[in-house]
Order: C-alpha cells, then structure tokens, then sequence
C-alpha cells in the first residue's frame, strides 16, 4: 500500500484531491489529509516528528500561504509558509525517502508577453506571492531531487474562496458589477488539477521536475466572470474595466498562460478545455 499525505488538508485542493482519491483502490492507496492545526509545517522538528511517527511513502503539498494582496503586507509570513515550509518538507522526505509533490503558481513569472509559459522559461515574479513561491521551487528542487512541481493558475472549485464563487455570491446581491479586461490566464478547474496529481501518483513512471498544469485556453478574468454569467443564468449587468480602475496591493501580471504539454506528453494527462470544465462543475451544482 502507497501512504500519501496531503498537507493542507482544509483548502480548495485538498479537498478536491480528497474527492478524487475516493476513485481509487482503498487496499492500493490510503491518503491522510492534515491541516495547519493538525501539522505546523514551518516546525521542522514537528514535520520530523510526524514523519518518524507515521509510514509515509509520499508527501503532496497543498499548503499555502495565497493571500496575494495581503502577503505585501505580511511577507514574513509568505516566505515562512511558501517557502521555508517546504525546504522542511523537502529535506524531511528526501531523508526517509518519500516522494514529494508540490504545489506552485504563474505568479512565479512577470506576465509580460503573449506565448504560454514553458518550464524553461526564466522566472521573474513580480510581487511577494510569486517572489515566496519561487523561493518554495528552488528548496523543493535543492533539497530533494525527485520532487515534482506543479505550477497551475486562476484555481476554481465548490470548494473554498475563489473567483467563481465570488462571482456566484455577486450574482445573488448586486444588479451590476465590474471586472478586469486586461489580465489573461486560464481559469483552472482544481478537480481537474485533482485529477492530473492522482494520474501522476499512479503512473508507473516518475519523472521529477517543474511541470505546468491548468485548463486548456485563455480569458480575462470579465470573460471568466461572462461565462459564470451565461452558464448560469443570471441577468446581472458586468462592465469590463482595466486593471488601472482596479487598483491593488500587489501587482499582477497581464499574461499568465502557461504551456502545459510537458505535463501531457510525460505522464499522459488529458487537459480539459477551461469553459467546458466550468460549465461541467456549475451544471453538477456542486456550489453553494
């Protein structure tokens, strides 16, 4: 049997991550999902700790610090959670000799240009966010060299906060609103990321690395909120608007659309187009 530990057991992706495990062979793969409260990741000696305590064969981390606006404010505690944290988890796996997945973001590039993001490409982030899960990347790689990174964007779910379900609680309360037209991404089904992580703990092959994974396509975040709009019905009026009228604590990059074929020739993953992957969760009324 494969332990697999999941590490922010109470975020949108865990929780999908959550869903997806069920799909699998219970005798073949048990998961444990643990929360801050339960695993304070930034203790090295408590991650030792439970690692010595428990028969851990694989170790994914979900865990973040996401809070992109806020983490200009709060960068001590950005780089404690999106990168010290795992520089722990990376040495502590690579010690007993588990396998370790970690998440990461767009955010690590500066968003200037018009071709996807390859994994090759230089990295440049541009605010305090990207620039903390950059530093995760570089510990992940540094102190266990069969980690595998997965930089996905613009995550969504039926779980947690997110850009959908604000919109949908929007939707409910306002007659008009306004969203930026000028930063393109993909918006990103985390079921779909759920998915791509359970096909890689299956796989046969191992192959560590940065790989990228969202939903196939672009949009600006008023064509996500647009589509939001007409799969669900709503009458509600959405103005576009630049990101100069929407001003922020942390920057944001204009482009962040990432090139997933690494992902896709090398483990085989299927990468679902991202309007119909919306349509797919919203028709499943999932979301509250």
């Amino acid at each position: 049997m494969m332990n697999v530990l999941v590490t922010g057991g109470n975020g949108q992706l865990a929780m999908c991550l959550r869903d997806a495990s069920k799909q699998l062979d219970d005798k073949k793969y048990h998961f444990t999902f643990i929360s801050k409260d339960e695993l304070n990741i930034t203790n090295s000696v408590l991650v030792y700790n439970y690692l010595a305590e428990h028969p851990i064969d694989l170790v994914v981390n979900c865990a973040a610090y996401t809070q992109v606006d806020k983490a200009e404010e709060n960068e001590d505690m950005a780089y404690r959670v999106n990168a010290d944290a795992v520089q722990i988890l990376a040495q502590e796996t690579s010690a007993i000799g588990a396998g370790f997945i970690h998440i990461s973001t767009d955010y690590v590039f500066n968003g200037e240009g018009d071709i996807p993001f390859s994994e090759e490409d230089v990295t440049d982030p541009r605010n305090v966010y990207g620039a903390s899960k950059l530093k995760g990347e570089k510990f992940a790689l540094e102190n266990n060299p069969e980690a595998i990174i997965i930089r996905t964007a613009w995550v969504y779910s039926q779980y947690g906060n997110n850009f959908l379900k604000t919109m949908l609680r929007l939707f409910k309360t306002k007659e008009e609103i306004s969203v930026v037209d000028d930063q393109l991404g993909t918006p990103t089904n985390a079921n779909d990321i759920a998915r791509a992580i359970i096909q890689i703990i299956i796989s046969d092959n191992h192959f560590p690395g940065l790989y990228h994974f969202t939903n196939s396509g672009m949009a600006s975040w008023y064509d996500f909120a647009t589509k939001i709009k007409a799969f669900t019905g709503s009458s509600i009026k959405i103005n576009p608007i630049p990101t100069s009228a929407y001003p922020t604590l942390a920057k944001r990059p204009h482009y962040s659309v990432l090139n997933t074929a690494k992902i896709q020739s090398t483990f085989g993953i299927e990468v679902p187009e991202w309007k119909e992957s919306l349509r797919g969760l919203i028709d499943m009324e999932l979301i509250a």
